[in-house]
Parts: structure tokens; C-alpha cells; sequence
């Protein structure tokens, strides 16, 4: 071999070699990861309410792009059906995703899926709900916590008409929701025995069931018998809040999620409160979670403590605290994080609303 092409074959292998390093990072325990397997997917579950495609995906987006440029982040959406998501993760799977969150429609249903994906190698983190199954991490709010805060903020807008013989009408979320149980688990801790629950039906987090239930609680009540209405969302309460007023009814109305039109209800004194759960530090924790297991990290920094899940799996978790938001506090929550702008709330509608509250 003459020199030149020594030198050829010399220049080639070195390039080759750099090559090889630069498409590999090294993780915690010393092994090599091909860039092309840096791949975490995420699969939300509906479109109905309005975080999850406004906020959830781009914050998490974000930040797993911050902590690691050059990984690859599948999406999608299961749009409220639970078969859809499962053959979605079953495509996270073909893909070759290393890691997945998984933000549950059915979080019991879902359990062969997240098997499914375990078995190939991948890890699952469960976002905001806790997806049954061997998921190595779970991340939300104490969601028992968010049920008392929505219960007392009934109790207290109510003031002295809260009495034992008061007649509330109940509206929880999705039964195939995990949150949804302990929501109502917490809201019953601080109502029971302080009024009297005459009504209880899901309204399955959609507005448009939520409006039925509480059109037929009218019904069969009297809209003069009903002293206060839960409900464990903002998007059932706005269905809600139209069945109200129809009725010619204006009594406490809860909410969740400080969603703009909650926000914006409660300006009009047509809804009480919501819960301000505020999406940054749920979704920077997760990501950080999800890139900590792509890169074999210990997880224990972040996920702090452990939670068991309804098919009794005990893994890390981080459960963050929540905030009730009345009128009065709007400026020192919502609006100082810069959930949304006084612009946005304070639109031509609400603007002698956002006046009277003091919010400019």
C-alpha cells in the first residue's frame, strides 16, 4: 500500500470513527445510545378539554428538546377513544420509541398495552393519570387534595346557606379515569354531612352530558331546591353553567383545570372557582423523568416519592400541590404565572368584569 492511499484509508477510518462517536451519547451506566433511538413518545388522551393540546403537548415538547436536542418526540392524540390509543401505542412501539408518556383514557383498559410496550423494552411514564400496568413513573397533582379544594370552595361560596338538609347536585368526571374517583373521593371528604348530595351522575368530562345530567336534576329537584352544583371540571361546568341560567338559575358552581372560559364564568359570577393546576412544573418534571430513563438515569432527583396504582404497582412518583382560584385571587394565580394574559381575559365581554375585580 503506497502512502497516499494509506493515508486514504488512515483519513477514512477516522472519519468513520467520528462519525460512529457523534451519533452516540453515553448514559448514566456507561452504555452507548444511537441518536436514531433517541425517540420518546407521547400520547395524550382527548381533545375536549382544552390543556392538553393548548399546553401539556408543547410545554412537554419543549422541555424534552431542551434537555435533549436531538432526541425525536412522536405524538399523538387518542381524541376521548380508548382503542385508538392502544393501537397508538402499539405504532409507538414500531416506531422504536424508547420511552413513552402516557396520558391514559382508559387507564384500566390500557393495561395490556403498557404490558405491550414493556415487554419490548420500552418505558412508560404515566402523565397526569396513572395507567395501570408496570409504568416505571407516574406524575400528577394529589388529586384526592384537588376533590377537598373543590368541595370547601362550594362550601365556602355558599356561605350560610351550606347546611346539612342543602341540596347539591354532583357532576364527576369519566369513571374510566382514575383521577376522576379520587376527585370525587376528596369533594365527598369535605361535603358529606355539610349538605345533603341529592344528585350524583359522571358527566363522562364532556359539556354536552354534563348539561343533560344537570337538566335532568332540575327536573326531577325543582330548580328552587338546588342550593350549589359540583363539578369536576371547567369544560362540564361551562355544559353546566348553560343549563343554569336556562333554568333561571344562579347558585356556587365549581370547576377545575383554570381553564380561559372558567376564568372568564367566574369574572361573570357564573361559576365560583376552579383549580389551578399549574401544567409547567407537571410537565417539566415529566420530561425530565422521560429523558432521565432514556439515558439510564436514576429517576429518584425528581420522581420523590412512590404511588401505587389501581392494578397495585408502587413506582416513583411526583405528586404536585394544586390551588383553589375564586375572583379574588385571579390576579395572584392565573394571571401572575402567566397562564393567560389580562388581554386575553379581558376582552370586550368581561372588560366591566375584569374593572369591578380590580384586574388590568
Amino acid at each position: 500500500m503506497n502512502a497516499m492511499i494509506r493515508r486514504a484509508v488512515i483519513g477514512s477510518l477516522a472519519v468513520s470513527m467520528a462519525l460512529s462517536v457523534a451519533a452516540c451519547g453515553e448514559v448514566g451506566n456507561g452504555t452507548k445510545v444511537s441518536r436514531k433511538d433517541k425517540s420518546i413518545g407521547l400520547l395524550l388522551p382527548e381533545y375536549a378539554t382544552t390543556r392538553y393540546e393548548k399546553f401539556d403537548r408543547p410545554l412537554i415538547e419543549g422541555k424534552v428538546t431542551s434537555l435533549c436536542p436531538d432526541c425525536k418526540i412522536e405524538y399523538a392524540n387518542a381524541a376521548g377513544d380508548p382503542a385508538k390509543q392502544a393501537q397508538q401505542v402499539s405504532s409507538m412501539i414500531a416506531k422504536g420509541v424508547k420511552v413513552l408518556i402516557l396520558d391514559p383514557q382508559d387507564a384500566v383498559g390500557i393495561k395490556a398495552s403498557v404490558q405491550a410496550a414493556v415487554d419490548k423494552g420500552v418505558k412508560v411514564v404515566a402523565y397526569d393519570r396513572f395507567a395501570q400496568g408496570p409504568v416505571s413513573a407516574y406524575v400528577s397533582y394529589d388529586n384526592e387534595k384537588v376533590g377537598e379544594l373543590q368541595g370547601q370552595a362550594l362550601l365556602d361560596a355558599m356561605g350560610a346557606k351550606a347546611t346539612p338538609t342543602a341540596k347539591i347536585v354532583m357532576i364527576n368526571g369519566d369513571d374510566a379515569d382514575p383521577n376522576a374517583a379520587q376527585f370525587k373521593a376528596g369533594a365527598h371528604k369535605a361535603l358529606d354531612g355539610k349538605v345533603k348530595i341529592a344528585y350524583e351522575q359522571s358527566g363522562l368530562w364532556k359539556d354536552t352530558v354534563a348539561n343533560q345530567k344537570v337538566t335532568a336534576a332540575i327536573t326531577q329537584l325543582g330548580a328552587k331546591n338546588i342550593a350549589g352544583v359540583y363539578s369536576a371540571n371547567d369544560g362540564m361546568a361551562g355544559g353546566i353553567a348553560t343549563a343554569l341560567k336556562g333554568a333561571g338559575i344562579n347558585v356556587p358552581l365549581t370547576g377545575q383545570d383554570a381553564e380561559l372560559a372558567g376564568v372568564q364564568r367566574i369574572l361573570l359570577d357564573q361559576q365560583s372557582s376552579t383549580v389551578y393546576k399549574p401544567l409547567r412544573p407537571e410537565a417539566d418534571a415529566t420530561a425530565e423523568i422521560a429523558v432521565k430513563l432514556l439515558n439510564g438515569e436514576d429517576i429518584k432527583s425528581v420522581a420523590d416519592i412512590t404511588a401505587t396504582s389501581g392494578s397495585g404497582t408502587t413506582v416513583p412518583a411526583k405528586l404536585l400541590p394544586a390551588v383553589s382560584v375564586t375572583k379574588a385571587n385571579i390576579k395572584d394565580t392565573v394571571i401572575k404565572d402567566a397562564l393567560y394574559l389580562v388581554v386575553q381575559i379581558c376582552t370586550a365581554d368581561y372588560a366591566a368584569a375584569c374593572k369591578t375585580a380590580g384586574i388590568h
